[in-house]
């Protein structure tokens, strides 16, 4: 038999949802670590698929939106049993994590966990987690930014998004001047920057709109649609790693008085420790704004992207994908996100120092970059966010 022609055994539905679950249940350490566990167990033990098609699944995943282990788990349920089992496989690599961060929201919020006693050492905490935030923007932005027009959208997208363009300003004008810079239209590209540029002026330049406090004021309290929607968008823009859903959720949510920044880096510290999809913080930030019923909306549009790619586009994904014209404006969406992603550290960043003793919160966030940067393995971020929680709550407490 040929390697591309290898294929998963006769499994039940059942069984491969427990394949999947026990994969859920040890997804500790990101993406790189979920996915390897995948690689050597399904692909150089089982042999369910050949190394070389691997490869090229994984770097199409990597090219869509979406959690790529949760895709990898759909996509090869769907080759064991179909449609069926890309959904079982899907949600028992995503429902370990998704009862824990549930779990860990409703006592979060029963007990007042971020108030009181702790306070200090949630401080602590959340300084590092933007340091974590901080080098993920440099190791995405190294497999992303690989041309000089997507460095130019990523420049242009950082002070744009802190200048207050909306990301459907951003995103859009990032992939249209590199899909048009990566199939040889360079004139046509310098135009649509001069558009995009030209558009971002005369939003920023629009009556203002009501001071904030007035918005959040008047703000209607979070529906279900609405949090749904804020999962599906942080679904349909997570490129190159689920801290691309970060901006994204946080914008939906904080300026809408939904929650404070605090709480929000509450919800990201926690699916650091936890054995699933970073993206599962949005399952938290669901529970803090509408309960149960908005946890559950989050978690289904953050992870419905994921399901349907795999599930829909099954036989073409590598063929939709490869096509030049697609993958340059996937491309040049991402690249705008690592801007924006960036612009979001900074204003994270700004946000902490106001909540309490700015000096002190720098240096923790900044070891956290740095210890970030040289400590390797699957619980690295646990272990850098324990540190700084202990640092926080002996330096602030």
């Amino acid at each position: 038999m040929a390697d591309d022609d290898l294929r998963p055994p006769p499994i039940g539905l059942w069984p491969l949802f427990l394949r999947f679950l026990r994969f859920g249940a040890l997804a500790f350490g990101g993406p790189v670590a979920q996915i390897a566990m995948i690689r050597r167990e399904l692909v150089e033990r089982d042999r369910w698929m050949s190394s070389g098609r691997f490869n090229r699944l994984l770097a199409v995943m990597q090219a869509l939106p979406g959690p790529e282990a949760h895709e990898l788990c759909v996509h090869m349920g769907v080759r064991a049993r179909g449609w069926r089992g890309g959904l079982v496989g899907g949600l028992g690599f995503m429902l370990p994590g998704f009862l824990l961060m549930l779990a860990a929201a409703w006592a979060w919020f029963r007990f007042d966990v971020g108030q009181g006693a702790f306070a200090a050492a949630l401080l602590g905490a959340q300084a590092a987690v933007i340091g974590l935030i901080a080098r993920a923007v440099e190791r995405i932005g190294r497999h992303i930014l690989v041309a000089r027009s997507l460095w130019l959208v990523a420049a242009l997208a950082l002070p744009a998004t802190l200048a207050g363009v909306p990301f459907w300003l951003v995103l859009p004008g990032g992939a249209l001047v590199h899909g048009l810079a990566a199939t040889g239209r360079r004139g046509a590209a310098l135009a649509a920057l001069g558009l995009a540029v030209a558009i971002s002026a005369f939003w920023l330049l629009r009556p203002a709109p009501p001071s904030v406090d007035v918005v959040v004021a008047a703000a209607a309290p979070a529906s279900v649609l609405a949090l749904f929607l804020t999962g599906l968008k942080a679904g349909l823009l997570t490129f190159g790693g689920a801290y691309t859903a970060i901006p994204f959720v946080r914008a939906d949510v904080v300026p809408r008085g939904w929650m404070s920044d605090g709480t929000f880096l509450d919800g990201v510290v926690l699916a650091n420790v936890m054995p699933a999809p970073l993206v599962i913080f949005g399952t938290f930030v669901g529970y803090a704004a509408g309960g149960f019923p908005g946890a559950l909306a989050v978690t289904a549009g953050v992870f419905l992207p994921a399901f349907a790619f795999s599930m829909v586009l099954h036989d073409r994904l590598e063929q939709v994908v490869g096509t030049p014209a697609v993958h340059a404006v996937l491309d040049g969406i991402a690249g705008a996100v690592v801007g924006v992603i960036a612009a979001t550290v900074l204003q994270l960043a700004a946000g902490l120092a106001g909540q309490g003793p700015g000096s002190p919160l720098l240096v923790i966030g900044g070891l956290a970059l740095v210890a970030a940067w040289t400590l390797k393995g699957r619980f690295a971020a646990p272990l850098i966010l324990a540190v700084a929680a202990a640092a926080g709550q002996l330096w602030l407490g």
